[in-house]
């Protein structure tokens, strides 16, 4: 039986897919082989060392949390649409707290986080200045927010996205 091609987008792929489930531990050479099924010469094939795979993964996910992410939401709606729109993106990013994780013993993935994070706030901020509220400390309360909602017990995206909307509403409300 002839296996399908690997290429660096399977491996990153397998690679998040692993953060998630088994966290950093599992993103060596060894481990995402033997889930691959394949031998770690492929992996070495497609990347120099497991730094180079995990600036790569890194690279990867920065670019899905949040450039892909303002990319379809910029020129639709309204800023207040846009805010709760982006807010529901942050929710899904379900590879944001195996990163989260990570960060707190790789310098890489921490660095990474603090762009995203800053990033992310950086927008909201824009979006609330476009509505008048230039405090960012709302912006700042809401991204706390987002970021904690996934950490609560039994919390489900539906949930989450309720509350956060709700948030969102309460703050506008005092424009």
């Amino acid at each position: 039986m002839k296996h399908a091609r690997l290429n660096r987008e399977k491996w990153i792929t397998a690679g998040i897919a692993a953060l998630r489930s088994d966290g950093p531990p599992a993103l060596r050479a060894e481990p995402l082989a033997r889930r691959m099924g394949t031998t770690k010469g492929s992996f070495y094939w497609h990347f120099t060392d497991v730094p180079a795979f995990h600036q790569a993964l890194l690279d990867h996910w920065k670019s899905q949390a949040f450039a892909d992410v303002v990319a379809q939401l910029e020129g639709d709606g309204t800023p207040a649409g846009r805010l709760q729109e982006f807010g529901k993106h942050v929710l899904d990013d379900t590879t944001a707290p195996a990163i989260r994780s990570w960060a707190q013993e790789n310098k890489d993935a921490a660095d990474a986080l603090a762009q995203v994070d800053a990033e992310r706030l950086t927008y909201m901020v824009t979006l609330l200045t476009q509505l008048g509220l230039k405090n960012p400390d709302f912006a700042r309360a809401a991204y706390g927010a987002l970021i904690g909602m996934p950490m609560l017990p039994k919390s489900k995206r539906h949930d989450s996205a309720n509350a956060y909307t709700a948030l969102i509403d309460l703050v506008l409300a005092l424009r």
